[in-house]
């Protein structure tokens, strides 16, 4: 799916919602899409892999750790020492934590690579990772004075989490399903990608949209993770400027979703995701072009 694609469904959604006038399609789009699709797409995903796969990439699986540290532990931080809205605590480190790999990861690295292996590589083991933690943050940021058990437990009830973990265990206990089954759930469940595009325009409301929220989305999820690839990776151009795309994306659609489940800032966190979208798209474009004049 091209950029191209991704913006024309995002505007259908943005349409559909004005002409339907209800919410309720919506959102039984976000709940087919979030919690049947997504489900068979990500155990799908990681459990065709297996335990060499993970030990290829663990060059690749250090740089996403670091990032994931970078961006979670600076949120984090920020929101206890300044934030005081526990809701909007919450939702800063769900967008600031989990970027859009793929959607928009893919379609940027493509302007500075002709191999596209790094970014996937990138991509795939930022999921195995992120998707845990980040309904375990969400899940404990929508609950009050919540205690560890009960974060932990609402987590897991997002069954794409619970499907993230059970792959995960069955690629470490050297378990495989058989290919054409999984291919199957992978087809079916890739179509949670376009759904989610369009229940994401259907939500678009920039009335709520703030300033200094957009300003710190935009420095934990973009800015630090950029400056701090481009500072210390010292790696051939390949793999550079896919940790480099990869590292900086906006928050992801998933992560919007996350947040409307668990009945967080989701409208804000649209907001913000669309705008950040259009300004990371219009900078790495520029990017390229200085890139193309040296």
């Amino acid at each position: 799916m091209n950029i191209y694609e991704i913006l024309a469904l995002i505007a259908l959604g943005f349409i559909l919602r004005r002409a339907l006038k209800s919410e309720k399609p919506f959102v039984h789009l976000n709940k087919f899409a979030s919690h049947v699709l997504l489900t068979l797409f990500v155990f799908s995903s990681i459990a065709s892999k297996d335990l060499d796969y993970l030990i290829e990439i663990r060059v690749v699986f250090l740089c996403v750790f670091l990032i994931i540290a970078l961006s979670l532990g600076s949120s984090f931080l920020y929101a206890r020492l300044f934030v005081r809205d526990k809701e909007w605590a919450g939702t800063l480190m769900v967008l600031s934590t989990y970027p859009n790999t793929e959607a928009m990861g893919y379609p940027i690295a493509s302007l500075f690579l002709d191999d596209l292996t790094p970014a996937i590589i990138y991509a795939n083991i930022n999921r195995l990772i992120l998707l845990p933690i980040v309904t375990f943050v969400a899940a404990h940021y929508s609950i009050r004075k919540a205690s560890l058990r009960e974060s932990l437990t609402k987590a897991l009830k997002f069954t794409p989490t619970s499907a993230n973990l059970l792959a995960l265990s069955l690629v470490i206990l050297g378990i495989k399903l058989p290919g054409g089954l999984l291919e199957i759930m992978n087809g079916i469940g890739w179509w949670n990608i376009p759904l989610i595009l369009i229940y994401f325009g259907s939500r678009i409301n920039l009335e709520k949209f703030e300033w200094r929220k957009l300003f710190e989305v935009g420095i934990f999820r973009i800015a630090l993770p950029f400056v701090f690839v481009f500072l210390t990776l010292n790696a051939p151009p390949e793999i550079f400027y896919a940790v480099l795309v990869e590292a900086s994306m906006p928050p992801a659609i998933i992560a919007n979703v996350i947040l409307a489940h668990y009945g967080l800032r989701e409208e804000e966190g649209i907001g913000i995701t669309i705008i950040l979208t259009l300004v990371v798209l219009f900078l790495f474009l520029l990017l390229r072009i200085d890139l193309i004049n040296l």
